[in-house]
C-alpha cells in the first residue's frame, strides 16, 4: 500500500494567499493612516471653531430686531470664518467675518475683538445686509422701556 502525503493548505494555495494577504495588510495600514490623519485634522478644526466666538456673536445677531426683520428669525452662520484669529491660552484676538443666512436674506457678520481670561470683548460687531448694503451695529443696546 502506498501512502500519499498531501501537501499542506498553504503549499497548495500560496499563489493567491500571498498577494491577497500582502495587499490586504497594506490596505489596512493605508486606511488606518488616512483615518488617523483625518481624525487629527477634524479635532484641530473642531477645537478651533469652539474657541472662536462664532456661536456667541451669531446668537447676538439672532436677538437683534433689525436683523430679524431683514434676514428672518432663523438665522444661522454658514461656512468657515474669513479673517484672522489668534489664540494663546485664555487670551486672543479675532478679526473675521462670517456669512449668515436667514429665510428672508443673507448677510455678513463682522467681528473684531479680544479675549481676556476666556471672555470675549468686542470692539466691532455688525451685520452687513447683502441685498441693501445696510450696516447694523450689534454693540448698541436696543432701548427697553422702563416700567416705573
Amino acid at each position: 500500500m502506498e501512502e500519499q502525503k498531501q501537501k499542506s493548505w498553504f503549499a497548495r494555495n500560496w499563489p493567491w494567499v500571498l498577494p491577497v494577504g500582502c495587499c490586504s495588510g497594506c490596505l489596512i495600514l493605508i486606511l488606518l493612516f488616512v483615518f488617523g490623519i483625518g481624525t487629527a485634522i477634524f479635532g484641530v478644526v473642531n477645537t478651533f471653531i469652539e474657541a472662536t466666538p462664532i456661536d456667541e456673536v451669531t446668537e447676538i445677531a439672532r436677538q437683534n430686531n433689525t436683523v430679524i426683520e431683514l434676514l428672518g428669525d432663523d438665522i444661522e452662520s454658514e461656512g468657515f470664518p474669513n479673517g484672522n484669529i489668534s489664540m494663546h491660552n485664555d487670551d486672543g484676538e479675532v478679526d473675521f467675518s462670517i456669512r449668515i443666512v436667514g429665510s428672508k436674506g443673507e448677510g455678513t457678520l463682522v467681528v473684531k475683538g479680544i479675549r481676556v481670561d476666556k471672555k470675549w470683548v468686542y470692539e466691532e460687531l455688525y451685520v452687513l445686509i447683502k441685498e441693501t448694503g445696510e450696516q447694523i451695529n450689534l454693540l448698541e443696546q436696543e432701548k427697553i422701556p422702563e416700567i416705573i
